[in-house]
């Protein structure tokens, strides 16, 4: 399994038995892909970046990747509570990694907005990650 993948799998576990972020979303609200009618709030993987992060003594990958949240709420606040949960969960978490080891899980930035053409809201968080 890729270091990409791994991180990616411990983030799941860590966010899928959280009874707070369950509360917000429900049992099945975190997933792959956003479905054509989706049962929201939900939580999507969006994307994922891995670049070399080698050292001269240690082999590494640097990771961006992309948390979606999204609501079908009037205003923006149901999915910036569950934004703020994920970076709760997330920032500085010491997640055990299957295969490899994460030195470092940050998070960089969130930015929410309505979408025009669902009328949606989506609060984007973007996540840097450091493996060895």
């Amino acid at each position: 399994m890729t270091a990409a993948n791994a991180l990616l799998v411990a983030i799941h576990a860590r966010l899928s038995t959280d009874a707070a972020l369950a509360g917000l979303i429900g049992p099945d609200g975190i997933r792959d892909r956003l479905l054509p009618r989706p049962a929201l709030p939900c939580i999507v993987f969006g994307e994922v970046e891995t670049r070399d992060y080698s050292t001269a003594t240690e082999a590494g990958e640097e990771h961006r990747l992309m948390l979606e949240v999204w609501s079908e709420a009037e205003g923006r606040r149901p999915a910036e509570e569950i934004a703020g949960r994920l970076r709760e969960l997330l920032h500085d978490a010491a997640l055990p990694l299957s295969g490899h080891v994460l030195v470092s899980l940050s998070h960089l930035r969130t930015a929410s907005a309505r979408q025009a053409k669902t009328k949606l809201f989506k609060a984007e968080l973007q996540f840097r990650a450091v493996t060895e």
